[in-house]
């Protein structure tokens, strides 16, 4: 179903907002030995035996240089140039509605997202986790990050439906704070 993919892009593209090379891994390892993915022309070059070696590297780099404090804020700092990119190409990639939805909107749409997603993790949490924690947590939030992107890459591509629940339950959240916070304003 065309809806369904939809979320498959959104969830795949939040994906890389935590770890760029995650979700184009899952892409590409599911499209080249499963029906999940079909990935149309140009994003079919994600099934190249080089591509996915490359993958496989960058994401034994990504792993290894988040978990090493001091080298884990450089890493953040090249990741806000490859996380919106790889999430962008996550998006166009999956959404498979690409004949439907113009590809500048599509690539928009999944910049926008793991951007949004890699903003708050590298501004917000990254520095507040180091602040806290003089820098212990660090390793054990990235390993989190890390797992969490593995299962929302997975989970968008088998259940989309899932990730269609979640984007609800999140924007109703969030609303729900908007107004809570609006109605304290206007009760003062």
């Amino acid at each position: 179903m065309e809806v369904l993919n939809v979320f498959t892009a959104f969830g795949l593209s939040a994906s890389a907002g935590l770890n760029a090379y995650i979700p184009l891994l899952v892409i590409s390892l599911l499209a080249k030995f499963t029906n999940l993915i079909k990935l149309q022309a140009p994003w079919d070059t994600l099934t190249s035996w080089w591509i996915i070696g490359i993958l496989v590297f960058l994401s034994a780099i990504e792993f290894f240089a988040d978990k090493i404090p001091a080298v884990n804020h450089i890493n953040d700092v090249i990741q806000t140039f490859v996380r919106p990119a790889a999430g962008a190409i996550a998006f166009a990639a999956s959404a498979k509605v690409l004949t439907d939805i113009h590809p500048i909107l599509s690539l928009g749409a999944g910049l926008f997202i793991a951007g949004g997603i890699h903003a708050v993790k590298a501004i917000a949490v990254r520095p507040a986790v180091s602040a806290t924690t003089a820098g212990i947590g660090n390793t054990p939030v990235s390993i989190l990050e890390d797992v969490v992107s593995t299962i929302l890459s997975i989970v968008a591509v088998i259940l989309p439906v899932l990730i269609a629940c979640i984007f609800i339950l999140v924007t109703s959240w969030i609303i729900f704070i908007m107004l809570r916070k609006n109605n304290q304003r206007l009760a003062i």
